[in-house]
C-alpha cells in the first residue's frame, strides 16, 4: 500500500481541515500572522510525515498535535517561559481574537484563561475555543483522557475564583461551565 499522498489529496486534506488548524494555532498564539505561518509549516510537515499517520483514526487530532507542537517548537525556540507566558507586542496590538471577543465579559474571560498555567490554558483553548471534543484535545496533547478532563476540571475551577468573573455573567465563567456539560 502506497503511504504518500497525491497532489489532489494534499489539496483535499488542506482543504478540508486548514481553517480548524488555523483556528487551534491563533487559539495558542494569539497572532494572525503568526498562526497563518503555522498552519502552512503543519501541512507541509503533515504532508512530508504523512506515512506515520494512523489511518484507522480521525486526522484531525494527529494535525493538531503537529500545529500544537509547532508552537510549543517556536516558542521554545525564542525561549519564553511558557507556551502563552508571553507574546509579542505585535500579536497584542489587533489581534483577531480581540475583535472577535467584543464583549467585555468575553475580554476579561479571555484575560483569565491566559493568565492560566499553561497545562490548564492548553486544555480549555482546544476544547472551548478550538472546539475539539475532549478525547481529540487528550490525542492532541498526548495525554491520557482522564488527565484532560482533571486539568479541564482544575483550570475551570482556577477559573472560579477570579474575582473578576462571576460566574452568572453570561459571557463569563458561567458561558464555559454550560458548554462543559455539552461537550
Amino acid at each position: 500500500m502506497n503511504d504518500a499522498l497525491t497532489r489532489e489529496e494534499a489539496e483535499q486534506l488542506f482543504k478540508n481541515h486548514s481553517n480548524a488548524v488555523f483556528g487551534v494555532l491563533l487559539a495558542l498564539t494569539k497572532s494572525k500572522t503568526l498562526a497563518d505561518d503555522l498552519t502552512q509549516e503543519t501541512f507541509i510537515r503533515a504532508f512530508s510525515k504523512y506515512e506515520q499517520y494512523r489511518q484507522d483514526g480521525p486526522i484531525r487530532p494527529w494535525l493538531a498535535r503537529i500545529a500544537v507542537n509547532l508552537a510549543r517548537s517556536h516558542y521554545r525556540k525564542l525561549k519564553w517561559q511558557t507556551l502563552f507566558g508571553q507574546v509579542p507586542e505585535r500579536a497584542a496590538d489587533a489581534t483577531a481574537e480581540t475583535m472577535t471577543l467584543r464583549s467585555e465579559r468575553q475580554q476579561e474571560l479571555w484575560q483569565a484563561v491566559c493568565k492560566l498555567p499553561h497545562k490548564n490554558r492548553e486544555v480549555i483553548l482546544l476544547h472551548y475555543y478550538a472546539e475539539l471534543p475532549l478525547k481529540e484535545a487528550a490525542e492532541t496533547l498526548s495525554i491520557p483522557l482522564g488527565t484532560c478532563k482533571s486539568r479541564l476540571a482544575a483550570g475551570l475551577e482556577k477559573l472560579r475564583r477570579f474575582p473578576e468573573l462571576n460566574p452568572a455573567n453570561e459571557g463569563g465563567y458561567g458561558q464555559l461551565q454550560a458548554r462543559r456539560g455539552s461537550k
